[in-house]
């Protein structure tokens, strides 16, 4: 066992998957850090460097908090969690100089020199310290024990200080009699239970890792708008309404570069996050992130929706920054600044999309939390009451669950739209109208029992087997739900106004096909056309046809297929019976399993596809009669001339995959197919079992549920399937979870449902503990149970001397697996990401307040909004949907950032312009994308390197040529459609790292799409990249959990990608057109969104493809077609229909002739005619270079019409006639105007002279002089005053002279005799 007198250090060598240990001196060995698993951008990528890395050797050091890389059979981190300190300990690992090998998790830190001499008997123990060592006396001490079987040493430490919080108190640990292994070890000390060792060994050192450090992941859930800030509230996502108290706060933002001018909205719901460690909350843990710089990063995926016709297709992504807020507390909080808080975000809501996927990261500060992801989805079932309660429209919420619901039932299937339904139902549970809903795919969930009348409908044609009130089928779509009661069936459409832009909710369910006799509800798993379907299969009087489904826009219709005869009078057997009926979307094609009878009581199973657009029926294959004999074999071709058993097949159902075009048909038995007329037998299914239903992933993963609950796993496209319930591997993985006391496991247990999310498989299973039940939704670890049962079929015991070693055989046929080379992802996965901050507040705790939130949902609305009005014919100067926002702002970003440095923003808040953009320059993140979208004769290329198992390569000599090396690590590549794309795989041997490369390149063919529209009628494909000999033998373990290697499928999906559009270049037209017609005029009403265009000038319309994804935009050569117009180009269609127009083409020059809608044009007002164009342009059957069909139609202004020759006749005339009227009307005005007035004054003064006459001559004569005077004076003064108002422009000097003359023409007064004075008499 080595030199005892000599000090040695370990050496690591990475070697056939495993870490070789190897002898080296300490002195001489150097200090070296190893990246952590949870940090590796690649797969199984080692970090060793210096002089060993030829030979794939490294020396291993662990660094302070960061842990080390996993080997197989590891889970979690190590170490401790993050950047956390972990107490030291010391465990004894077993060592072999010779072949001994140990996994590299084993080999730990030594202190930097500090060794500890071991007896033969004893491992040599090492530290697992923070990364530094530890120093003596600092609250630590060893304990030494004995084992009680063999006697050796043992090692235990005791630590003071809790790890990871640095507070005080004291953590202790002991290792008690356990030995520390890992499933990667070759060879370990053999005990007297085989069983229990190898628990232990599987367990690892999670064990040690669950009590050493605490596990914290995300935790979110909705708060309304005005709940923000309220502790324990959830809300439930259903309004969909756009909250309109947002911008009063957008109006006290004076000093801001905002324009308050608009009008800024806000979405009803916030989300609150927060992080539980170890499942319980702690808001001093919480606090501690918070000042340690955490953040969450939280990125919403707007699913796309399925009517195309309606909604344009794109896959948005919008990423946020949470921020942190203070919780309101009941209780009397004494701390300074905060007691409880929380980060938030804005909840966005688009239009069209009513699925979202929420993932949650860290910014890479404080406390290490794993990533988290899961679905928000809008729930269009809920309704408020008159006393403002969220309830269910579909029935009545129950809020208990009995365990006579779902203790010893069978499980049943969950149907719904892939991708496309935000709420899942699920019936099954007996003897009662319940049913399971979630809108969060049962993270939680809610029993409701339904409001329907369970109606028993009965007659001769309609067979009456039982009244039950059992919910059968049950099935999801994007806005409608569909359940199946006895032989009724009824639909609910749910309240989505982001789909239907109106209410089309209805009130209560709605019985359909109430004259049929349902037998069975069959879903369709993936949408097609802009609509969903459900097939519905009768007996009765109907037997043989099929109601075929379609929901569009919420709306439901049924329609009874085939059109004309049935389909059991189509293969002549009236006793024949539709089992099964699955739609295959893109075909238009219903694949039908028919139960058909023969002769001496038997049946016959036929495979039958029908045409829904064309009627076309047709049998395609046909189910052997007998299961055949495989003789030891996986799989086996069904060609006819096979031994059979005495097994009958029954069969049960049929799936489809659209991606990878493989069928499945299943009983008691298991049929693959890849053109649906040749058959592949399955032979590692049991004959003895009954498949009840089967989940698929749709992404080349499938489980299957038999009869008796077993769980069994197939990876498509190859031919083993693993049992996954009951296993040894299972039995191994139940131990470890009650070890670690897991709550998700229980000793009585019954699954409810099995299904995949995301493709990864969950179970939703009904725990029974201490007679308390509870539902709850875990994963199925199948990389594990995998791992588990290689590990517990394949290893051997060897004597070594005194010991018994247990050797376990590697059938991976690598050691390392990455990809390299991945092009950047948008042009490919077409993901529109927008980037929103929240504002920076002007607080030093840095916490926000109401107004900040209630402004950063207003900021985030508004981001969305120019996204969705940036889809408009006309191209801005410049490609970016946020750049109007700012553009007039941008100029004064200095001054904004100067007033936040001094604290004087208004508002108390700074709005970064440069925190809200699109992002166009996406990273790859060193694996293959979800999907990828190729144009016509695109290419994805990307790169595999591949470490292999011991001596992998062999030198060939070929006749007359040189030695040539071979590699026994072998790729193969899979096309579901090889007359569609094709796969080009290049390989590159390196012998001095026993490694390979393959590059793959997939290109399209050019050959199997036409033209469409931006993301509509795609074409479903796929590409699965195996490496020989990997399937269920390989897995890379990562700091969650394992992963499965060496099988890639990549679904692709082939045509016009979403994200192209073409756009009329408004700028560069403008421009080239002032330049060619030397002059430019726009109209007097000036429109800025719209500019105007001269008749008579030439117009040169030029126009850009942009790609909304990627930020590119060039110029576009298509079509153009107009009555209106005609150009100089000669160049046109093959029906001489369309010109052919370019950027080079001379430009139009506008006609408007007779009966043209632009003839003829009655101006308004005194300007000329305007008249608005309606321009459409595409290049369909002229651009061969792409799938897309461009089609852009648009307004063009035009000012200065002309005007017809009989309106201009017309209109010259009448403005000649009124001229010249005018002008004689002047003259003979000027030329008898001095007389008419002349002769108006004089006729005046006569009669003003008969006027003052006649009044003289009426006044008596008795009154005295003084009298007559004053009349005189008062006549004269009235008729000169009469005069001065009838004529005030005359000279008063003439005035006063006519006056005179007036008074000398009036006869003198009368004589005025006084009586004689008579005195007394």
């Amino acid at each position: 066992m080595g030199r005892k007198g000599e000090k040695w250090g370990k050496k690591v060598s990475w070697y056939e998957g495993n870490v070789r240990l190897e002898k080296v001196p300490t002195e001489k060995v150097p200090t070296k850090k190893v990246v952590p698993a949870w940090k590796e951008k690649v797969w199984g990528e080692e970090t060793a460097k210096g002089k060993e890395k030829s030979r794939g050797e490294e020396i291993v050091s662990i660094d302070k908090g960061r842990g080390e890389k996993k080997g197989r059979g590891e889970k979690g981190r190590r170490q401790g969690a993050g950047r956390g300190e972990e107490p030291a300990r010391e465990e004894p690992i077993a060592e072999n100089p010779g072949k001994g090998r140990v996994h590299k998790v084993q080999v730990e830190d030594q202190g930097r020199g500090q060794e500890r001499k071991r007896s033969e008997e004893q491992a040599r123990g090492t530290k697992l310290g923070p990364g530094r060592e530890q120093e003596k006396g600092r609250g630590q001490k060893q304990e030494q024990g004995r084992d009680p079987e063999t006697g050796e040493t043992r090692y235990s430490t005791q630590t003071l200080g809790r790890p990871q919080a640095r507070r005080k108190g004291q953590y202790r640990e002991k290792c008690g009699a356990m030995f520390p292994a890992s499933p990667a070890w070759p060879k370990v000390r053999v005990l007297q239970v085989l069983w229990a060792l190898l628990a232990v060994l599987l367990a690892s050192r999670r064990l040690r890792a669950f009590k050493d450090f605490q596990v914290c992941t995300w935790h979110a859930v909705l708060n309304e708008f005005h709940m923000v800030g309220k502790e324990g509230v959830e809300d439930r996502f259903f309004e969909q309404k756009p909250v309109d108290k947002v911008n009063k706060v957008f109006q006290t933002l004076v000093d801001s570069p905002i324009d308050r001018n608009e009008v800024y909205m806000g979405f009803p719901y916030y989300l609150k996050i927060n992080y539980l460690c170890n499942q319980k909350l702690s808001q001093d843990l919480v606090r501690m992130g918070h000042l340690t710089g955490l953040k969450p990063l939280v990125l919403i995926t707007f699913q796309s929706p399925v009517n195309f016709y309606h909604w344009k297709i794109e896959q948005l992504q919008i990423q946020m920054e949470a921020a942190p807020f203070r919780s309101e507390v009941s209780e009397e909080c004494m701390a300074e600044e905060v007691c409880s808080m929380s980060w938030y975000t804005p909840m966005p809501i688009k239009n069209g999309s009513v699925v979202m996927r929420v993932d949650i990261s860290s910014n890479g500060l404080g406390t290490f939390i794993q990533d988290t992801s899961f679905h928000v989805n809008i729930n269009g079932f809920l309704k408020r009451n008159e006393f403002d309660r969220v309830l269910y429209a579909v029935g009545e919420e129950l809020y208990g669950l009995a365990a006579e619901h779902f203790v010893g039932i069978s499980s049943r299937p969950l149907w719904y739209t892939v991708g496309q339904a935000p709420v899942l139902i699920l019936g099954g549970i007996p003897d009662e109208k319940y049913v399971l809903m979630t809108d969060t795919s049962f993270q939680d969930y809610s029993i409701v029992e339904l409001s329907i009348d369970s109606c028993w409908v009965g007659s001769v044609y309609c067979p009456h087997y039982g009244f039950t009130a059992t919910i059968y089928d049950a099935i999801a779509t994007e806005s409608t739900l569909f359940i199946r009661q006895n032989q009724l069936v009824y639909y609910f459409t749910g309240t989505y106004t982001t789909l239907h832009e109106n209410n089309r909710g209805s009130d209560s369910w709605v019985r359909v096909l109430a004259s049929e006799c349902i037998m069975k509800l069959c879903p369709a798993h993936f949408p097609d056309n802009g609509s969903e379907y459900v097939m519905a299969l009768t007996m009765g009087k109907n037997e043989g046809f099929i109601h075929f489904g379609t929901i569009t826009d919420g709306q439901v219709s049924f329609e009874m297929l085939p059109k004309s005869w049935s389909v059991c009078q189509q293969i002549a057997d009236n006793s024949c019976t539709i089992i099964w009926s699955e739609y295959v979307a893109g075909e238009q094609t219903l694949l039908l399993l028919v139960e058909s009878g023969i002769a001496g009581g038997s049946y016959l199973y036929l495979i039958i596809s029908y045409n829904i657009v064309t009627n076309e029926m047709a049998v395609v294959s046909e189910v052997p009669e007998f299961i055949p004999e495989a003789r030891g074999l996986e799989f086996l071709m069904i060609l006819g001339t096979e031994t059979y058993t005495n097994t009958r097949m029954i069969a049960r159902g049929i799936s489809f995959n659209p991606y990878n075009n493989l069928v499945f048909i299943w009983g008691n038995f298991l049929l693959q197919s890849s053109n649906k007329e040749n058959l592949i037998y399955l032979a590692d299914f049991p004959k003895e079992q009954t498949i009840k239903y089967i989940a698929r992933s749709f992404l080349g993963n499938m489980a299957i549920v038999t009869e008796t609950e077993e769980i069994w796993y197939l990876m498509e496209g190859t031919y083993r399937v693993y049992q996954l319930f009951p296993s040894r591997g299972w039995d191994v993985h139940i131990s470890l979870q009650q070890m670690q006391q897991s709550s998700l496991y229980a000793s009585n247990e019954t699954m409810v449902t099995l299904f995949y999310e995301d493709n990864k498989l969950y179970q939703l299973v009904y725990l029974m503990h201490k007679n308390k039940g509870k539902l709850v939704k875990r994963p199925v670890p199948v990389e594990k149970l995998l791992m588990y049962q290689q590990y517990t079929t394949h290893h051997e015991l060897e004597r070594k001397g005194n010991y018994s070693m247990l050797s376990f055989t590697n059938f991976c046929p690598f050691s390392v697996m990455r990809l390299r080379n991945l092009p950047r992802p948008q042009r490919y996965t077409r993901q529109e990401r927008y980037r929103a901050r929240p504002p920076s507040v002007l607080e030093r705790s840095g916490f926000h307040t109401k107004s900040s939130l209630a402004i950063y949902q207003g900021l985030v609305y508004y981001l969305l909004w120019l996204h969705s009005k940036y889809d408009k014919p006309y191209a801005d100067p410049v490609h970016d949907p946020t750049w109007r926002w700012w553009q007039n702002n941008k100029v004064d970003k200095d001054y904004y950032f100067f007033l936040a440095s001094n604290w004087r923003s208004a508002g108390g808040v700074y709005i970064d312009m440069d925190s809200y953009e699109k992002i166009y320059n996406l990273e790859p993140e060193y694996q293959l994308p979800e999907r990828i979208f190729l144009d016509k004769g695109t290419e994805y290329s990307f790169t595999i390197f591949l470490s292999g198992q011991g001596r992998s390569y062999r030198a060939q000599a070929e006749l007359g040529s040189a030695f040539q090396m071979h590699t026994q690590v072998d790729v193969g590549v899979v096309l579901a459609d090889p007359g569609c794309i094709e796969a080009l795989v290049k390989q590159e041997v390196l012998i001095n790292r026993n490694s390979v490369l393959f590059l793959i390149t997939l290109k399209d063919k050019k050959l199997c799409y036409d033209q469409g529209i931006s993301g509509h009628h795609l074409m479903k494909t796929s590409m699965m990249v195996n490496v020989v000999g990997s399937s269920g033998f390989c897995f890379q373990e990562t700091h969650l959990q394992p992963r499965m290697q060496g099988n890639l499928l990549v679904p692709v999906l082939i045509g016009c990608p979403p994200g192209k559009r073409l756009a009329f270049d408004i700028t560069y037209t403008l421009e080239y057109s002032r330049r060619q017609n030397k002059h430019y005029f726009d109209c007097v009403q000036v429109d800025p969104e719209m500019p105007c265009f001269l008749f008579r000038d030439i117009f040169y319309p030029f126009f850009l493809i942009q790609d909304l994804v990627t930020g590119d935009s060039g110029s576009f050569q298509g079509r153009t077609n107009s009555l209106i117009w005609t150009t100089r180009t000669t160049r046109t269609t093959k029906d001489s229909a369309f010109h052919i127009m370019s950027h080079q083409s001379p430009g139009i020059e506008w006609l408007c002739l007779e009966n043209s809608p632009c003839y003829d044009n009655v101006p308004r007002g005194i300007f000329s005619p305007e008249f608005f164009f309606k321009v459409l342009v595409s290049n369909r059957g002229v651009d061969t270079s792409t799938y897309c069909n461009y089609q852009l139609t648009f307004l063009v202004h035009i000012h200065g019409l002309p005007l017809s020759p009989k309106r201009a006749l017309f209109i010259f005339m009448v403005s000649t006639s009124v001229f010249v009227g005018l002008v004689i009307f002047y003259i003979i005005f000027r030329l008898l105007w001095p007389l008419m007035v002349k002769g108006c004054t004089m006729l005046r003064w006569k009669i003003n002279d008969i006027i003052a006459s006649d009044s003289y001559y009426t006044y008596t004569s008795i009154s005295g002089i003084s009298s007559v005077s004053s009349v005189r004076q008062s006549r004269q003064s009235s008729i000169a005053s009469s005069r001065i108002e009838e004529d005030g422009a005359e000279p008063r000097e003439a005035m006063e002279g006519q006056l005179t003359t007036l008074a000398s023409h009036l006869p003198p007064p009368p004589a005025t005799i006084m009586p004689p004075l008579q005195g007394p008499s």
